[in-house]
């Protein structure tokens, strides 16, 4: 069975109407969908919660949960903050520099704009401190070969020795990928 698309992708938040007002107006995200309920449908557990969906674009929704009644919202201490982070992909350079002006003028703090090689990216973070990264693609179609005929030999180098396999070095050194 092959899966068709991600359905959506969900995460907590500390407030709901806050969430989506932050997203339609730094992202322009559309808020698509709120869902409520006394308890939850899959275990029947009393625990009452606003689910709302955000269109991230092309057929990607993004969904919060709010739960009030829970602790209060943390991160995982043991998975270092830059880890976990959700990556949206825009247009263009113009695009991914705007937006960057944009949230800076807002007062958010914004990392970047970092060189991935295969693309450039900006982070920052939304009010409940879901880290979030702004990614233009500066790829070219002999970039994604080259990495795509040592993936295997990489990860199976990595498996063995959980060290960084070296056949990608071209991408942070400056030696240009093979075939270049």
């Amino acid at each position: 069975m092959p899966i068709k698309k991600i359905h959506h992708v969900a995460y907590r938040c500390i407030n709901a109407k806050q969430t989506v007002e932050w997203y339609e107006k730094h992202l322009g995200m559309r808020f698509v969908l709120a869902i409520a309920e006394d308890q939850v449908p899959s275990t029947g557990a009393p625990d009452p919660y606003m689910h709302v969906f955000i269109d991230a674009g092309a057929g990607n929704i993004l969904a919060f949960f709010e739960l009030p009644n829970q602790l209060p919202m943390d991160r995982d201490r043991n998975t270092p903050a830059w880890t976990q982070h959700i990556a949206f992909e825009v247009g263009s350079m113009d695009e991914l520099l705007v937006t960057k002006a944009r949230l800076e003028a807002s007062g958010i703090e914004v990392v970047g704009v970092t060189d991935h090689t295969l693309f450039k990216s900006i982070y920052f973070f939304d009010p409940s401190g879901h880290r979030l990264e702004l990614a233009c693609n500066t790829s070219t179609p002999a970039m994604l070969k080259a990495l795509d005929d040592v993936k295997w030999d990489m990860i199976n180098e990595w498996d063995r020795t959980k060290k960084a396999p070296k056949h990608a070095a071209w991408m942070h050194d400056g030696s240009g990928y093979p075939g270049a």
